[in-house]
């Protein structure tokens, strides 16, 4: 992802392999008394929506693939563009067939005129001539996704964490009723678009600031829904969906004076008799022959909650739902209409997008820019229930303090505060540099939710993305003797990305946190580090396939940038970290 800093330095290197020995008995001290079904990876159903009979995948560009033809065989590798086609309940393909395939490794996938790149696994299976696909992502992705895909324009940073969080409640805890995979891609579940909505960077930070976080009621995980525009008002559960919703106390309907602060969105639609025959038919709800259609029943919020379409009752979220799968969703965008004949059909007119139960986007994004936070809109969506970390129940604790604040579970962690302020303090004397806004370090309860969180690999200690770090537990780091060098570390890193421009190499951001880290001068570079391209060594940074690449590159990016300061000076090179560096630095200049 675009921005992110994760910390691979030759000292981190040392410091973990110390720190692993001691993650088995850390993450076992810290155990929860909770049960959890959080699920680190999740399995997607690919265009679902779209019934594909064949698909051609191909090694993205610079990786490569494997497909095995059972979960547990050897991958076998290809090189070559392949196409895979549903022929009855199995695949076929370059004259064989399977019953199901496995594919694994950058794959580049395109069918009805649409192609995605994807670093994920994807499972292939076939029923009735039509391919069933099912991609195996990271949680933290795909929530990442949705809410870049569910978002709109009007959204900020506090509406998006808490849609983040609304949207990893929604994931993990309602049942979707899909038996291929978890969730499907459509707004069934949660709609999510597999190529850029232009949105990615702020879903982003705001998933990864949110991460591991789902909705509690009184010590209890919930379910969660949210919706586009709730008109006004919000749904209760019980209001949309009857007797099949459980008692929900957290889900009432409620005034909502946020969504209407610019006008209540109003819509109308006039639908032919024909039309709206075929669609309750389609969908079984009504047989053909009725003439009339009037609402039969209200529920408190204003919305329809049963309709007779003759003499036969019919609920209103499924006949709206019927409508939008089969003439489609801007038809009736929501339940709260008035209906009338119109000619050979009838006439609607109402307010409001989607269910209204839960979480209004409009509403959300409106109290966000009132300068209202996370917290605030999930209380007046949500009452009475409260953002916790999935795994333990517990409730994130922000510590304030000048020029950071420390998010936690453990009030133990307050013993490290003076480390902390250590770690700053040295960060800015040794780089020059001074915060701009609060610096955000969130320490995990464990590893595994470190990594969970961050998509770390396993050699990280510790990872920062402009003002906000997470790290591996501070009791442990502390335990190794690590926590001040390592946040340290980090908060160089924090400074340098403040006010690093837009133009500025990744190689010179991460060069001179790797200077400012040490006290001493790196090891003597090995062959290949001296021999790397700039932009070899960019590469290898962002996307290191191993921990000795990883390295190496870091290495390399120090002794250039080390180079720079004794040339060119601090004062010069600084204000090329912020305005980027003139075209004839080259790597040749720095050898």
């Amino acid at each position: 992802m675009k921005g992110t800093r994760l910390t691979f330095s030759p000292f981190l290197r040392f410091a973990l392999l110390m720190l692993l020995c001691c993650t088995t008995i850390a993450s076992a001290q810290q155990t929860s008394t909770h049960t959890s079904n959080q699920a680190s990876t999740l399995r997607v159903g690919l265009w679902t929506l779209w019934h594909d009979h064949e698909i051609t995948v191909a090694p993205a560009s610079g990786g490569s693939t494997g497909l095995r033809l059972c979960e547990q065989c050897a991958a076998i590798p290809f090189a070559s563009e392949t196409t895979f086609r549903a022929d009855g309940n199995a695949i076929a393909f370059d004259g064989r067939r399977a019953a199901s395939l496995w594919l694994a490794g950058s794959l580049s996938l395109s069918t009805h005129s649409e192609r995605i790149s994807l670093p994920y696994p994807v499972h292939l299976m076939a029923r009735g001539g039509v391919l069933t696909m099912a991609v195996t992502m990271p949680g933290e992705r795909y929530v990442e996704r949705v809410v870049a895909s569910e978002s709109g324009a009007a959204d900020s940073a506090e509406s998006l964490k808490a849609l983040s969080i609304v949207v990893r409640t929604f994931a993990l805890h309602v049942r979707h009723g899909h038996t291929e995979y978890d969730l499907c891609d459509a707004t069934h579940c949660q709609l999510l678009h597999w190529g850029a909505t232009g949105r990615e960077a702020a879903a982003h930070a705001a998933t990864l600031s949110t991460a591991g976080e789902t909705l509690w009621f009184h010590n209890r995980r919930v379910e969660a829904w949210f919706h586009q525009n709730c008109g006004g008002h919000t749904a209760s559960s019980k209001e949309v969906w009857g007797a099949k919703a459980a008692s929900m106390p957290w889900l009432i309907g409620r005034t909502d004076p946020y969504c209407t602060a610019h006008g209540v969105k109003e819509w109308s639609a006039t639908l032919s008799l024909e039309d709206l025959t075929r669609a309750l038919a389609t969908q079984g709800l009504v047989a053909p022959g009725w003439k009339t259609l009037t609402v039969a029943r209200r529920g408190e919020s204003g919305r329809a909650v049963t309709l007779m379409a003759g003499a036969t009752a019919v609920s209103a979220e499924d006949f709206r739902l019927a409508v939008g799968r089969t003439l489609g969703w801007n038809k009736i965008p929501s339940a709260w209409f008035e209906v009338s004949p119109q000619g050979d059909g009838f006439l609607f007119h109402g307010r409001g997008s989607g269910h209204g139960v839960g979480l209004c986007q409009a509403g959300a994004a409106a109290m966000a820019a009132q300068n209202l936070d996370a917290a605030a809109i999930l209380a007046q969506y949500f009452p009475g229930a409260e953002a916790r970390d999935e795994t333990s129940g517990l409730k994130w604790q922000t510590i304030s303090r000048n020029s950071y604040r420390l998010q936690t579970l453990d009030d133990a962690d307050r013993a490290y505060l003076p480390e902390i302020d250590q770690s700053l303090a040295e960060a800015r004397a040794r780089s020059g540099l001074q915060s701009h806004g609060t610096i955000t370090i969130r320490a995990f309860r464990s590893t595994p939710e470190f990594r969970s969180a961050t998509l770390a690999p396993g050699w990280v200690a510790a990872f920062t993305e402009g003002n906000w770090i997470a790290t591996q537990p501070l009791r442990t780091l502390a335990g190794r003797k690590m926590l001040a060098p390592i946040l340290r570390h980090e908060m160089l890193h924090a400074l340098v990305e403040n006010v690093s421009g837009p133009k500025t190499p990744l190689w010179l951001r991460e060069g001179l946190v790797e200077t400012w880290s040490h006290e001493s001068k790196p090891a003597a570079p090995t062959p290949v580090s001296k021999k790397m391209s700039l932009d070899e060594i960019n590469c290898s940074l962002a996307h290191p396939a191993s921990e000795a690449e990883s390295q190496t590159a870091h290495v390399a990016a120090q002794l250039h940038t080390e180079e720079l300061l004794l040339r060119y000076g601090r004062a010069q090179v600084l204000d090329w970290l912020r305005n980027g560096l003139p075209t004839q630095i080259s790597a040749a200049q720095l050898h």
